[in-house]
């Protein structure tokens, strides 16, 4: 999937510098709202399952009617457990996660139809998009009342200085539909897929630990947290507890409302013959 949302990001870059600049250029700042969820180990039927309230700022830089560049800022709470998944096997096994997402991207835009603020015929498009984010991520599980920081424990095995880190990043692709309200504002409906470079969004890759190692390093709570089967012979030292040939993403899907601060350049007047 990342050679895929790979490529889409290239075309998308080149298609921005190879189109020539047509009618408008200018600025748009604004914000959305909408939700958030998540694909991977704790949901690797693409169900959306525990949806989260996101939103953010958004920048944008016009070059034509066609092209754009935008960076975000954005918010979203994610979160997987297997007591939703219709698997007996995952249902037993019984982990779950939550987690906030910080994201920031830059992505190129292209507009499948010219795209002009203040214009009467052309004031709204579809549009796609692609880039690459930065992301900020910390999964969390509730154990006995409590609620605990995953990645402090070694769910699976992992050394005190070797855990996965909290920040990394990810490809994204995209689209939606863009339409003035006003000469100056407009409202842009999307939906973002974030492919990450980690697997542990959800702290679920790879097998079980040797828990009498973890027990060693990190106590008691770690055991019960790496391993939360409801039954016997799942949480096995060595067993899969993941599948760590696959990343996992998030998605955004919202609504932006956006302001226009630029000018209409005015189309050359062609010589009659």
């Amino acid at each position: 999937m990342i050679r895929k949302v790979s490529g889409y990001s290239i075309i998308i870059f080149i298609m921005g510098f190879c189109l020539s600049a047509n009618a408008q250029k200018g600025y748009e700042l604004g914000g959305w709202l909408g939700t958030s969820f998540y694909y991977g180990d704790l949901n690797n039927r693409l169900s959306i399952h525990k949806p989260g309230l996101a939103g953010g700022l958004n920048a944008r830089r016009n070059f034509n009617s066609r092209v754009s560049a935008m960076a975000s800022l954005s918010y979203g709470k994610i979160g997987g457990d297997d007591a939703d998944s219709p698997n007996t096997f995952e249902q037993n096994r019984n982990l779950s996660f939550s987690s906030s997402i910080f994201d920031l991207s830059a992505t190129i835009e292209f507009n499948f139809f010219n795209y002009i603020h203040g214009s009467s015929s052309e004031y709204y498009t579809p549009y796609f998009f692609g880039g690459i984010s930065l992301l900020r991520y910390n999964p969390t599980a509730d154990l006995n009342g409590e609620t605990f920081n995953l990645r402090d424990f070694g769910t699976e095995g992992q050394l005190q200085g070797e855990e996965y880190g909290s920040i990394n990043a990810s490809l994204l692709i995209g689209g939606g539909w863009k339409w003035d309200i006003s000469e100056t504002w407009s409202l842009n409906v999307f939906a973002s897929y974030h492919n990450a470079f980690t697997d542990y969004l959800d702290d679920v890759s790879s097998t079980y630990p040797d828990f009498t190692t973890l027990l060693s390093r990190h106590g008691q709570i770690a055991v019960d947290l790496s391993d939360r089967s409801l039954i016997e012979g799942i949480g096995v030292s060595g067993r899969q507890r993941g599948n760590s040939k696959n990343n996992d993403a998030y998605f955004f899907v919202g609504i932006a409302l956006m302001k226009y601060f630029g000018s209409l350049e005015c189309p050359k007047i062609s010589n009659g013959r």
